[in-house]
């Protein structure tokens, strides 16, 4: 009995020493954001409605970025204990796999936006689809994603919705003095079924995104190009979906594009200014349909009280066209911890 003691003790003290030496780096880190606005909501021939927003962000959160050798991780929540990102990823040396949830390759979202919890106008002319499970490949600035497939409700009575295959995604960066540039594919089909037929629907977005950076004046600009954007889940203030035509029992293809500009100025390690616009618009495959748009604009200033602490006060329109309009004002607070 004492022979195993000894034995089970010896175990213990080679373990203690040993588990700090492989144990992973984690690095935790966190940020709580506040919004203090007011916005004027004018409703097309109603009347308009005043608000006074003063919240906690819900894209507030708390993180953690995980190195051990070769392997890495990150898990990242939201406030309501939401999942905003866990992955886990590998560097085999002539590349990186990525397993989890994150960011996909079809993504550009270039502006700095906190109005709508930081919308970064993302519905107006941004190319985002939402943090994604996903099997993802990166070498070099190359990136290739298999991302989850999704289902939407197009057709009249559909009994069934059948997937096939992932969203299929591409994107490629690289740079060339003060510009760096990034093309983007994605694709996606799959199939809706009613008593009477099956229906495919397909869905595509192209995109391309440019940053020059000039001193203190940086300029960022995209443009997109989308076929039945909204069944592949692209984020838009535009109603880029197809729909079921049920006269000719078919699905009406519905294309779309966006694009936004961004300028920002920095004047002082304190302060930077800055500068958007966004533009979407979308419109269905078919004879008499009429172009559905939306625009966003404002401008900002970035406010650093101290490291970590600033303030963002921002005025800017939500341009829906026919629908409404909102005009705002006030400030994102945010502290980094």
């Amino acid at each position: 009995m004492r022979k195993l003691l000894v034995l089970l003790s010896a175990v213990a003290f080679v373990v203690a020493f040993t588990v700090p030496a492989m144990a992973a780096e984690w690095g935790f880190y966190g940020n709580a954001r506040m919004a203090t606005f007011f916005a004027d909501v004018e409703p097309e021939g109603g009347d308009s409605d005043d608000d006074l927003q003063w919240d906690l962000q819900s894209n507030s959160r708390i993180g953690a970025n995980v190195k051990a050798g070769a392997i890495g991780g990150k898990f990242e929540y939201g406030t309501g204990i939401s999942l905003r990102q866990l992955f886990g990823t590998w560097n085999f040396g002539g590349g990186t796999l990525l397993v989890g949830q994150t960011y996909t390759p079809v993504f550009s979202l270039i502006s700095n936006q906190v109005y709508g919890g930081d919308n970064d106008l993302v519905s107006y002319g941004g190319i985002y689809a939402g943090r994604q499970p996903m099997i993802q490949l990166a070498m070099g600035g190359f990136k290739v994603g298999l991302v989850r497939p999704r289902t939407g409700n197009i057709v009249a009575a559909a009994t069934d919705a059948d997937t096939s295959m992932p969203k299929i995604e591409a994107a490629y960066s690289f740079k060339a003095g003060a510009i760096s540039l990034k093309p983007m594919f994605g694709y996606y089909s799959y199939t809706e079924e009613n008593a009477a037929n099956s229906y495919d629907i397909d869905s595509y977005v192209l995109g391309l995104q440019l940053t020059a950076a000039l001193g203190a004046v940086s300029i960022k600009a995209n443009v997109s190009m989308l076929n039945n954007g909204g069944s592949y889940g692209i984020f838009s203030a535009a109603a880029s979906a197809p729909v079921y035509d049920a006269i000719n029992d078919t699905v009406v293809d519905n294309d779309s594009m966006g694009y936004n500009l961004v300028v920002g100025f920095k004047a002082s390690d304190a302060i930077g200014l800055e500068f958007g616009y966004g533009h979407t618009e979308a419109e269905l495959d078919t004879a008499g349909s009429t172009t559905d748009e939306a625009d966003s604009y404002y401008i900002q200033a970035v406010i650093n009280l101290a490291k970590g602490c600033m303030v963002i006060p921002e005025v800017g329109i939500l341009d829906h066209k026919d629908v409404s309009e909102t005009t705002y004002y006030g400030a994102k607070w945010q502290i980094n911890f």
